[in-house]
């Protein structure tokens, strides 16, 4: 159980960094943080005194508790020898291997990696970002969370191009920022994947995106320009968007919704291997055989992809090649040369989960 000052002191550390007190706001008295928090006021004081001694807060005497300009302190550290590192995940899926081609690339020049884990939340990419910006980091590598919405964080973004601290985006970037970024040609992959599956005679495609990702909402938009480069009838397939944070529950029941109609789809299109090693799971404990009743698509080329009964076509995304990149892009910066953007174009890897459709459903 947390001390009573220490849940004052993250209370009010919260909404300064969030932007509930701004700099130079007054805070709240003693005697009204005593009855707000309904605590002592040894725990209300001594929350002030390390909200002082971490420079949030500064006192003017016979005045009171005001605001500090805490951010005043980042800038470009060349002296530093720790990278920031921030990642949607850490330990799952494609994240180890950029993890550790971006470690492996930074250690030759003796730095290191501090690394912080957003879960795609843009509360914990804020926490992130100051937690880093206050170790003052040499430079930092980020993988923007829920790219699709506005964010929130946009004056910490803006503070770092002020004061010129190193960055770098993967996989995505916020459309307001001009900072350089390695990506893939999302729209383009999908829409090359899709016209895979039209190819084979698929008309009925149902697209399974993630919507609160910039990647998810570009694969979706390749998924229509397939079907409209094709001249196929879009009207025929169906695009089901989820959250990141929505369970596979959630998305298990989107999809029952379609393959309970009296046209099912022939084919699913999956936002990324992940999900598709789900509705394949899924799929065969309802009775459905991949390829034979249903072809299936990935997004990603994970290593288990290979491995899957049937192996599953995807794309091919440079894991590698994309931590390396941002390990020798990252030093480029911290030593004052140009990066430029990086787009990857992903390439088509035709497994065994997709075939043509026996008899139309």
């Amino acid at each position: 159980m947390k001390s009573d000052y220490i849940m004052i002191k993250e209370n009010l550390k919260h909404k300064i960094t969030f932007g509930t007190y701004r700099v130079n706001d007054k805070l709240p008295t003693e005697n009204e943080l005593m009855r707000q928090f309904h605590k002592s006021r040894y725990a209300v004081r001594r929350a002030l005194t390390e909200l002082q001694h971490e420079h949030l807060i500064y006192k003017v005497q016979g005045s009171g508790m005001y605001v500090q300009d805490w951010n005043k302190k980042w800038r470009a550290n060349t002296e530093s020898k720790t990278i920031g590192l921030i990642c949607t995940h850490i330990a799952d899926y494609i994240f180890p291997q950029i993890i550790s081609q971006v470690d492996a690339v930074i250690y030759k020049e003796n730095y290191s990696l501090l690394l912080a884990n957003t879960h795609n939340d843009l509360t914990r990419e804020r926490l992130s970002l100051i937690k880093m910006l206050d170790s003052q980091v040499a430079g930092l590598i980020v993988e923007p969370s829920e790219s699709a919405k506005p964010n929130p964080n946009l004056d910490i973004y803006q503070r770092i191009a002020q004061s010129q601290i190193p960055i770098l985006f993967l996989n995505a970037e916020y459309p307001e920022l001009d900072f350089p970024s390695i990506q893939n040609a999302d729209a383009k992959a999908e829409k090359k994947l899709v016209r895979y599956g039209l190819s084979q005679g698929h008309k009925r495609i149902l697209g399974v995106f993630q919507a609160d990702d910039r990647q998810g909402t570009h694969r979706m938009n390749g998924f229509i320009q397939a079907y409209q480069e094709a001249n196929a009838d879009l009207s025929q397939s169906n695009i089901i968007m989820y959250s990141s944070h929505d369970p596979f529950s959630v998305i298990s029941k989107k999809i029952d919704f379609y393959l309970n109609a009296d046209k099912r789809p022939t084919a699913i299109a999956c936002y990324n291997d992940e999900l598709a090693v789900q509705v394949l799971y899924k799929l065969k404990q309802t009775g459905y055989n991949v390829p034979q009743d249903i072809s299936l698509i990935g997004f990603d080329d994970y290593d288990s992809a290979y491995y899957l009964t049937p192996s599953l076509t995807t794309m091919h995304y440079d894991r590698r090649s994309v931590g390396e990149e941002a390990g020798r892009g990252i030093l480029s910066l911290i030593k004052g040369k140009p990066f430029n953007s990086i787009m990857h174009q992903p390439q088509l890897k035709i497994r065994r989960s997709v075939a043509t459709p026996a008899t139309e459903q």
